[in-house]
């Protein structure tokens, strides 16, 4: 598991402008709702203006390229735990000027200093030395990642911080509870969830100078390499602490499909040759895999998983508290993170609505961070995109719609797949949907609670059903690999049990003592009583576990006691009781 981080922003003396969001993706705290359609109308356009900006509006690998160039620029650096800050800084400003810098803990304390330019991260190198220890050796391997040492530890005495340190894992189930019941309407619960839940800028630029890091380590190999991200952490959709995905691209190194030369002479470089491109991803992955493990400093536990359907290296950075798995040739995954980066965008409800669909899933056990027959984020996430696709008026557009507006630019075919859909996002024209988010979850629960798992197939690039091609018991077309089923390792059981699930849940959200606060937040209520745990069970060894009961005797139980509870009741401190308990 990735350890638990904690970041301290620091704004240096000096520094230019105030620190941007994650590429404006994060929403800001939101007013008081009303349950009005006019209210809603104006809630949903503040919101999207407060997304439509220029950086919101860039197209997905124009705002990577930004982050990797700035990662470029950036230095990761372990630090004593009493380290005054003041001189800290000022000491490195004498490399040059810093454009940002914070603190987080994850194995000890470090700091992210990113500088105005490269150049600084060349003078700081300069003046950083190799330890010399009498009983070990060290490897020479000189990264960007660092350690700050006390010539004076008297003279650099720790002083009282007015920075806020910011919790970068996400909170316990409980705590969300009781956050979200706090909220004045389900909308705002939705919201409230995403703001607790989404990747932070400080965490975004942690990723991306990870990235940064590791190809330092495959330059050696192939110097004019790159390193990028895909999945949660550049789709829109990352929640806190989720895994490190990243993909090694050898395309862009100089001399790959150059036109031919004008003259009677062409010179080729000699290369080693294999079987198959997979064999070369394995030969790759296999060396540089060794290479992270042998020289990589904080990376430890690394597994060369080289013969699954996709290879990859998995190993933890310790210094930041990730997980990671580095693939290689995988540039099918990156055009998915866009095409989920690009829907992420387009409206603010389709992230509300997918940040919390996981999270009441991962509640419920219907996800696992465990591989096996449970549903996958990946494919809740199809499902959402899929149900907003089919509202009256659609919330987002099919993929089919989305390759119809692509350029000439916008053209690719990846190992024969059409991976063709526009990346110019200004245009797509905006949805006249004004549902609430209140109204989507219901619906969207009544809508798989209902839906013909055993005959239709959900399909993305349509945005319609279609017959199942197999006997699978959930059957999600892959928008790219079109055979391919992203649900294939769900069996029936678990399939039963998002149903029932979600059979309930609609009707909860249709109960009246369900839709509106229960009195100052006393009892659980709304999106907050669909997240109470499905199963009531007692922890420790030696203990046994209750039996689970049915979802839908539980929901019945669990309203009746709302019903009979006073939501103002206070206790002998004066105090409104809370409960998140299941009964």
């Amino acid at each position: 598991m990735a350890a638990s981080l904690w970041m301290c922003r620091l704004r240096p003396r000096g520094l230019k402008g105030p620190l941007k969001s994650i590429d404006n993706l994060c929403f800001k705290s939101q007013s008081k709702h009303s349950s009005s359609s006019v209210v809603v109308k104006s809630e949903i356009a503040q919101r999207k203006d407060q997304t439509d900006t220029t950086a919101e509006r860039k197209s997905f690998y124009v705002l990577q390229e930004e982050r990797l160039e700035q990662a470029e620029r950036s230095v990761l650096i372990n630090c004593p735990p009493k380290t005054n800050e003041k001189k800290f800084l000022k000491h490195l400003s004498s490399h040059g000027e810093i454009n940002t810098c914070f603190f987080y803990e994850s194995f000890g304390t470090y700091a992210v200093v990113e500088f105005s330019k490269k150049e600084s991260i060349a003078s700081l190198q300069d003046g950083t030395i190799i330890p010399s220890i009498q009983h070990e050796a060290n490897v020479p391997f000189k990264s960007r990642l660092v350690s700050l040492k006390l010539n004076n530890p008297g003279d650099l005495s720790s002083v009282p911080s007015s920075t806020q340190c910011l919790r970068q894992s996400a909170i316990p189930i409980n705590e969300l509870v009781q956050r979200l019941s706090g909220a004045d309407t389900i909308d705002q619960q939705l919201y409230t969830l995403t703001e607790t839940y989404q990747l932070t800028e400080d965490n975004v630029r942690l990723r991306f100078l990870v990235c940064s890091l590791l190809k330092d380590i495959a330059a050696a190999y192939f110097p004019e390499c790159t390193v990028k991200l895909f999945g949660s952490s550049v789709n829109g959709f990352g929640k806190l602490g989720c895994d490190l995905d990243m993909f090694l691209d050898l395309d862009g190194i100089s001399g790959r499909n150059s036109k031919k030369t004008v003259g009677p002479f062409t010179l080729e470089y000699q290369m080693k040759r294999v079987s198959s491109e997979r064999a070369a991803t394995q030969k790759i992955l296999s060396v540089i895999g060794e290479c992270i493990d042998q020289f990589g400093p904080g990376c430890v536990g690394v597994q060369k998983i080289l013969n699954a359907r996709c290879p990859l290296v998995r190993f933890a950075h310790q210094p930041s508290g990730f997980q990671c798995d580095l693939t290689a040739n995988n540039r099918i995954a990156i055009k998915s993170s866009e095409l989920l980066y690009l829907y992420s965008s387009l409206d603010v409800r389709v992230r509300a609505l997918v940040f919390t669909v996981r999270c009441w899933a991962r509640a419920h056990t219907i996800t696992s961070s465990i591989p096996g027959a449970w549903i996958t984020n990946f494919s809740l996430t199809m499902m959402v995109i899929f149900f907003l696709q089919k509202r009256d008026p659609p919330i987002i557009p099919t993929l089919d719609q989305l390759k119809g507006l692509a350029g000439a630019t916008d053209k690719h075919l990846i190992e024969g797949h059409d991976c063709t859909f526009v990346s110019n996002i200004n245009r797509i024209n905006t949805t006249e949907n004004t549902e609430t988010l209140e109204q989507l979850l219901k619906e969207f629960f009544e809508f798989y609670g209902n839906f013909s798992f055993s005959k239709m197939s959900i399909n993305i690039r349509k945005g319609k059903e279609q017959s199942k091609p197999d006997v699978s018991p959930l059957h999600i077309q892959n928008p790219f690999e079109q055979p391919l089923n992203v649900s294939k390792n769900v069996n029936q059981t678990q399939l039963e049990r998002f149903v029932s699930l979600a059979r309930d849940s609609a009707w909860i959200l249709q109960q009246d003592g369900m839709r509106h606060p229960l009195g100052a937040g006393a009892q659980p209520w709304g999106l907050a009583a669909l997240l109470l745990p499905s199963a009531s069970q007692t922890g420790g060894k030696g203990k046994k576990r209750r039996k689970r009961e049915p979802a839908s005797e539980r929901i019945k139980s669990l309203l009746e006691s709302l019903k009979s509870n006073k939501p103002n009741s206070v206790n002998g401190n004066g105090k409104r009781n809370f409960s998140t308990q299941s009964h």
